[in-house]
């Protein structure tokens, strides 16, 4: 299982390394952090200060690289990025199958 991309969240993340001149071999890190009113909580930068490690998995889905550290991976697995632009927020989606009750905002869950 990895971590992949949708097309609306890949051209998000193009169109925001353009407008910070960030460079296309810049990974994306996703991660998991304690927090939240469901008790883990999503979190997601470029990588371009962190070194990556052997217990890093790393991915790559639509032309986006994407880098994981173990530990969030193993609640990450089979998760979906997306970007929705719409009336009901803005922003990027983890669509999670492990999650099994997030909040009302989507930004934290619980397993």
């Amino acid at each position: 299982m990895s971590i992949t991309i949708s097309e609306r969240a890949a051209k998000r993340i193009q169109e925001i390394r353009q407008e910070q001149n960030i460079s296309s071999d810049v990974p994306i890190r996703v991660s998991v952090l304690s927090g939240g009113c469901s008790g883990l909580t999503y979190d997601l930068d470029f990588d371009s200060k962190k070194e990556i490690t052997k217990e890093d998995n790393e991915f790559e889905d639509q032309g986006v690289k994407v880098v994981v550290d173990m530990r969030s991976f193993l609640y990450l697995a089979g998760t979906n990025l997306d970007y929705t632009d719409g009336l009901t927020g803005q922003g990027f989606h983890f669509h999670n199958p492990n999650a099994v009750r997030s909040c009302s905002c989507g930004e934290s869950f619980s397993l």
